[in-house]
């Protein structure tokens, strides 16, 4: 099986190219990133017994139908997701539009199957929310997932009339370690600031909402999931390891780091709604969820706290001798 992964670098990417050859042996994985957030670090230390190409290119420029040719599947991967990041918005919208329309146009040239990662957040609706949902309820929370849904209907539009194979998952906030995570959604943040020492900014107003979650392990999971069992069915697929309230992530983290601290924010949300995301439908396909916010968190904040044990120890002495303003 010859599998391509753009985006190979990132949070969720640099997990699955790690698991992918345990999962699938012989599987040979084609690696696309532009290394635009330079996360060179996700090539170390690959399996072994993996067979990998990384190829350095832009899904808004590269030659993609000759990088999938062969292929048995595209897991597209490669988004900007930094909604905090406003100066880079025109960029986003190019990357998570055009760049995914790139992609499945590609697919098609390639005869290759497509997985497209969604969001849980293109609903706007409270209460409890399905794929199946009417279409007035599908309210994007943020021109980031506005974008995604857009993308959604244009492959819908290329499966129904242009022969696209592909699957789309609407995944919740992701959390868990990977050697490429980031750190601006919402658990992996409040343990970054939890392990340093820094109080986790909650806003006020969303502490006791429910939210989906995904854990990382789950993620990738579904993934191999879909590309063992070739589900390429052009559903949309929930895929949520729970649904929780900030209340109770804050209550996790502190029951794994006892010194944490929590700072309200006062700032208006940009969406107020409380929503429970169903995912039995995957369930249904055959898939278990088996992730856990406890082992997350403690797995993220376990590896945090190894690999910055030398920087909290020369924060907790600048912080000490006055240094840190």
């Amino acid at each position: 099986m010859r599998v391509v992964v753009t985006g190979a670098l990132g949070h969720i990417g640099s997990r699955l190219i790690r698991e992918l050859p345990a999962a699938l042996p012989g599987v040979e994985i084609v690696m696309i990133d532009n290394l635009a957030t330079e996360r060179y670090a996700s090539l170390f230390d690959l399996p072994a017994h993996g067979r990998y190409q990384f190829v350095e290119a832009d899904v808004l420029t590269a030659d993609l139908a000759r990088l999938f040719a062969g292929a048995d599947a595209v897991v597209h991967l490669a988004a900007l997701t930094n909604w905090a990041r406003t100066d880079l918005h025109q960029q986003m919208e190019r990357v998570n539009v055009a760049g995914t329309e790139r992609v499945a146009r590609a697919c098609i040239e390639a005869g290759a199957p497509l997985l497209f990662p969604s969001t849980t957040s293109v609903y706007g609706v409270a209460g409890v929310v399905t794929e199946a949902c009417d279409a007035p309820d599908l309210r994007p929370q943020s021109e980031y997932a506005e974008w995604k849904l857009h993308s959604e209907r244009t492959l819908r539009s290329m499966s129904e009339h242009d022969g696209l194979r592909m699957l789309i998952f609407r995944m919740g906030t992701i959390f868990g370690p990977s050697i490429g995570m980031r750190f601006h959604t919402a658990v992996n943040r409040f343990c970054w600031q939890a392990v340093l020492g820094q109080p986790m900014t909650v806003w006020r107003t969303a502490i006791d909402q429910l939210r989906p979650y995904l854990d990382l392990s789950d993620a990738v999971r579904a993934m191999i999931f879909v590309l063992r069992h070739q589900l390429f069915d052009s559903r949309v697929y929930n895929v949520v390891t729970l649904n929780t309230t900030v209340a109770e992530v804050v209550q996790v983290i502190s029951a794994v780091v006892p010194t944490a601290q929590i700072a309200y924010v006062d700032s208006p949300l940009m969406n107020t709604l409380s929503y429970y995301v169903e995912g039995r439908r995957f369930e249904r396909a055959g898939f278990e969820f088996t992730g856990s916010l406890d082992r997350g968190v403690r797995d993220t904040v376990a590896m945090l706290t190894a690999a910055g044990s030398h920087l909290l120890r020369e924060l907790a002495a600048d912080r000490d001798e006055g240094r840190l303003r």
